[in-house]
């Protein structure tokens, strides 16, 4: 057994590979991890209804971060920590969206929004996330000048044609060391993975912090190890060569 106690989950481009799904490997070793006394949770920028799926699929019962960390779950069926985005600020980056014509996600506690389906009252909703894609460099970078301006937001991305975006100090690591205080552990007992600049603050605090191969460069250069990429089984390498 080693010294680490849990293990951290990105789910898209690490988990699953790009055709959304867990292999063998990697479910082989997820549950070998679980037989020697490891904490698997996932720690996903999805949603919560859009993570559980996969948390079932691995018989996954404890903890999950869902949201960048702006849900903290005890189980599937109980939530610990929710943080909110202020609805004057979500007001604003739905006006920045419009004012740049790009294609925009939101979630709410009350559904999930975006470019061609937004039916939203912002002002009687409760929003957990607020997100931008656009492969335009330049407007991308237009677009994070404005959020810069509103203010008091956590930035980040899960790709590189997009912007994450949270309540301020409110990301992945806040969600895991949540999730270390409800199991009565440390952040050196920590064991993560990722490949987006919203996995990048984790990393860094985690006792072993892992990039997957297909990981933003950024992400490569804090982490501790870089694995496999996410359709060669990295996380499987991840278990196997550092945990068991």
């Amino acid at each position: 057994m080693s010294q680490y106690a849990l293990l951290a989950l990105d789910m898209d481009g690490t988990l699953l590979d790009d055709e959304q799904r867990v292999s063998d490997e990697n479910k082989r070793a997820i549950e070998e991890a679980m037989r020697a006394g490891v904490t698997v949770i996932l720690s996903t920028g999805r949603g919560f209804v859009n993570a559980v799926p996969y948390a079932e699929e691995l018989g996954l019962t404890g903890p999950m971060v869902t949201v960048n960390g702006g849900e903290v779950w005890k189980n599937p069926n109980e939530l610990h920590l929710r943080h909110l985005l202020e609805r004057s600020k979500v007001q604003q980056m739905y006006e920045v969206s419009q004012k740049y014509d790009t294609w925009f996600w939101a979630y709410s506690i009350q559904g999930i929004y975006n470019k061609e389906k937004w039916t939203a009252v912002i002002e009687k909703e409760d929003w957990l996330k607020f997100g931008y894609y656009n492969e335009d460099d330049e407007v991308r970078g237009k677009i994070m000048d404005e959020l810069h301006q509103i203010g008091g937001l956590e930035l980040t991305n899960s790709s590189p044609y997009n912007i994450e975006i949270n309540p301020l100090g409110i990301h992945k690591a806040t969600g895991v060391q949540s999730v270390c205080e409800l199991l009565g552990l440390s952040m050196d007992q920590v064991v993560s993975i990722g490949d987006s600049l919203n996995d990048l603050a984790v990393i860094q605090q985690s006792g072993l912090g892992a990039a997957m191969g297909n990981a933003q460069d950024a992400v490569k250069e804090a982490a501790d190890v870089v694995v496999a990429t996410n359709n060669e089984h990295g996380v499987a390498e991840l278990i196997y060569k550092y945990m068991l």
